[in-house]
């Protein structure tokens, strides 16, 4: 038995939900069981949505309500028009999107989004993904049903990023999806979302799905794990930023995890937990390119592969400050303000803090920016021992951030070092430094525009071009 999770550039176009029906028909002999994201911009457009409906801005909850909609019943059209499926699944279209008014109607009588608001809204897209691929595989005459992870996934209610309850999450797996692989059928499950155990839908956090995935597989004890991307497994760099850049074809678990915390987007941090006790191979794959063999994540790698470090860059992010304009800097007004943006679902990416600037710089994705900024301003709960005190709070710019990751056994432990060296040489303005106390790994964060060129300079000067490791 394998698990597939196919992510949303995967799932991005009809053309591409037609070439991972081409994979999962492929794979029929091996028992596919298929986890799936929303199609490529649709959780953005629900929260966008969410978000505009509890400001009372009718006019941009429509514009996106109507994005959802006209591209969910495109791909119908493009994939099913001459099929008996076609009709059926605009149908079903139509059911969650009318449930989706209702949610945002709601919101918009309130005023307010809550966490539990936003995961109810946030989940919709992987309910009309999985609805379209089970369509389309029926259309090929395979059987498949499309199953919502609210019924297989319990969880706890803290909305957002929700932690699964293994032991009543896999009496449900078992109990709901063996029986259809028996039977020959193709689940075709949600990924993301989850349910409490009064069944009200939860997240497991933004890109979760890979999590919901290596759930999925661990409660099943699957043969192999893939995680179906846009890219050939995890690289030193970016290669749409780095074409040069170098396939690291073998992992452990431990490295694996450790270049997903600092932010490599084809996995999600979470993803290793419920495959290690049973040491289920993880493989990263890209569904544009099925026949290169990616990145295998295992309990063991070998000794003899090749090992280098990496370079992970995030872009459209912005930094946002936080500063007491009347006295002295307080440990719990950070905390105030990251667990307000924390409650709102908003993830931030870096901060550091300063007591002689008296503030917090705060990195988050430039779609929450404008969000982040309206929490802490409305309502900011900054006090100070002696009492509330007056805070700016101001959008400083566009930004970027390189990290720069050294992995077990390659001999990199001094990796921070060259990084701020090559770094100096190239001249780049660094913002902010974030560094685990160790050399093995940094993380910067410097000017959006200058992200490309740094990346492909540090990937010269480490010595991951052309074959030729530097000393390191």
């Amino acid at each position: 038995m394998i698990v597939h999770k196919f992510g949303g550039t995967s799932l991005g176009t009809a053309k591409r939900i037609a070439s991972v029906a081409d994979i999962i028909e492929a794979g029929q002999s091996q028992q596919p069981v298929v986890i799936v994201s929303a199609l490529s911009g649709t959780t953005d457009h629900l929260i966008s949505a969410a978000r505009a409906a509890a400001l009372g801005d009718h006019a941009s909850c429509q514009t996106a309500r109507d994005w959802i909609a006209n591209t969910h019943h495109s791909v119908v059209d493009a994939l099913l028009a001459s099929s008996p499926e076609c009709s059926d699944a605009h149908r079903i279209i139509d059911e969650h999107l009318e449930h989706l008014g209702r949610f945002l109607d709601s919101m918009a009588v309130l005023g307010e989004l809550t966490a539990r608001g936003h995961d109810a809204v946030a989940c919709f897209g992987e309910k009309l993904s999985a609805a379209i691929v089970a369509a389309t595989l029926r259309c090929r005459g395979i059987e498949a049903i499309a199953i919502h992870s609210t019924e297989l996934i319990m969880t706890n209610n803290r909305f957002g990023s929700a932690d699964p309850r293994m032991a009543e999450t896999e009496k449900q797996v078992r109990h709901r999806i063996l029986p259809l692989i028996e039977d020959g059928v193709v689940p075709i499950i949600t990924g993301y979302i989850g349910a409490t155990e009064d069944g009200i839908p939860t997240t497991l956090g933004r890109s979760g799905s890979d999590f919901s995935a290596a759930i999925i597989a661990g409660c099943l004890a699957c043969d192999e794990l893939r995680i179906w991307t846009d890219v050939d497994g995890i690289l030193t760099a970016d290669p749409n930023v780095v074409p040069s850049a170098r396939v690291l074809r073998e992992l452990s678990y431990a490295e694996a995890t450790r270049l997903a915390r600092f932010g490599a987007e084809v996995l999600h941090p979470r993803t290793i937990g419920p495959i290690i006790e049973k040491a289920i191979p993880l493989c990263i794959v890209n569904s544009f390119n099925p026949e290169d063999p990616g990145t295998c994540i295992v309990e063991s790698p070998s000794t003899t592969r090749d090992l280098w470090p990496a370079i992970v860059s995030a872009t459209g992010l912005q930094l946002l400050r936080l500063q007491n304009e009347e006295g002295p800097w307080h440990l719990r007004s950070a905390t105030a303000a990251l667990s307000q943006l924390d409650d709102a679902g908003i993830i931030v990416q870096m901060f550091s803090q300063s007591f002689s600037e008296q503030g917090i710089n705060l990195v988050v994705s430039a779609q929450d920016a404008e969000h982040s900024a309206r929490l802490l301003s409305r309502n900011p709960g900054f006090s100070s021992p002696s009492g509330p005190s007056r805070y700016a709070l101001n959008t400083i710019e566009q930004v970027a951030t390189v990290s720069v990751i050294g992995l077990a056994d390659n001999g990199s432990g001094n990796i921070a070092s060259q990084a701020f060296s090559a770094l100096g040489k190239q001249g780049v303005r660094v913002v902010a430094v974030a560094q685990e106390a160790t050399e093995d790994s940094v993380t910067f964060c410097i000017p959006a525009e200058d992200v490309a060129e740094t990346v492909r300079f540090l990937h010269r000067e480490l010595g991951l071009e052309n074959g030729k490791e530097k000393e390191i």
